[in-house]
């Protein structure tokens, strides 16, 4: 196993993709760049593929950790174009015996990501019938989730109403399950984010909260920028969603996950705090859901 620590973990970047192609040519010098700063990485997968690679490199590095699962665009072949990457989805279901194999690693900490996404559609389906085979794939994530005691990493783009109806039926019994997990790149509004944090979630914080509002619609980051404002500390956590979301001081380069030091000095901004006050609670916090206090 490589140990590249220099000095004690102080922050830890929930939400990474190390795995992915964007890091292809230069993969170990930019994981070496982020464990020199002392972190902790989570390695997220979004395919079976993805999904095993990001096992392969927790199990390579000190500090590093994996998250499992099928992320809700790879249900059905769709068309993903955006600013900072472009391609074809490739149809996956989760494969629930694949993905024990995968659990076996002491290194997986979580299931994800998973979750609901009414922005990226596939032309050929009825928005009805994607949502359903979402829920069901979500569901099934839980129960693998709560089965492996891992928690859940949760992608929502355009969709916190149906996410959250999803969430309040599990918890009221349709499983008989208390979701444990985070709602990943969180970008919405304080009434979503208080249910969120009534069904007893963590929201995660990228390099979005960097950015300046948008002259077309400024409303939408200031909702966000009033989320981080009103946000008990104790269930915080930071992420990069490396390789996109630069913060604003490295727009338009490829993300790293030492850049989530942006997110946090954006943090202890809002909230009148020390950078180094939102570092020590949210690497807590995220010991306390990923690695279950060790």
């Amino acid at each position: 196993m490589k140990r590249i620590r220099l000095n004690f973990f102080m922050l830890f970047d929930t939400h990474c993709h190390l795995q992915f192609q964007a890091f292809k040519e230069d993969r170990d010098d930019a994981i070496a760049r982020s464990l020199a700063r002392g972190m902790i990485l989570n390695v997220v997968g979004t395919q079976k593929d993805t999904s095993r690679a990001a096992v392969a490199l927790a199990e390579t590095y000190d500090g590093m950790y994996a998250t499992i699962g099928t992320h809700p665009i790879h249900l059905f072949p769709t068309h993903v174009d955006e600013e900072e990457t472009s391609f074809q989805s490739r149809e996956e279901d989760f494969d629930e015996a694949y993905y024990e194999t995968l659990a076996r690693s002491k290194k997986v900490v979580a299931v994800g990501e998973t979750g609901i996404d009414l922005y990226h559609l596939p032309k050929d389906k009825p928005k009805e019938d994607v949502l359903a085979k979402q829920r069901d794939v979500f569901l099934k994530h839980a129960a693998f989730a709560q089965k492996h005691n891992l928690a859940l990493v949760i992608h929502c783009r355009d969709a916190h109403d149906e996410l959250i109806q999803t969430l309040k039926s599990t918890v009221n019994g349709q499983l008989s399950m208390l979701i444990r997990g985070v709602v990943h790149c969180f970008s919405s509004n304080w009434t979503h984010a208080e249910q969120y944090l009534d069904l007893g979630l963590y929201l995660g914080f990228t390099g979005v909260i960097t950015f300046p509002a948008k002259k077309t619609n400024p409303q939408v980051q200031e909702n966000l920028l009033e989320v981080v404002r009103r946000m008990p500390l104790d269930r915080i956590l930071v992420e990069t969603d490396s390789p996109y979301l630069a913060p604003q001081a490295y727009r338009g380069k490829r993300c790293e996950p030492w850049m989530v030091e942006e997110t946090v000095k954006k943090i202890a901004e809002i909230c009148g705090v020390s950078p180094a006050k939102i570092e020590e609670q949210t690497t807590n916090n995220a010991r306390a859901l990923f690695l279950k206090g060790e």
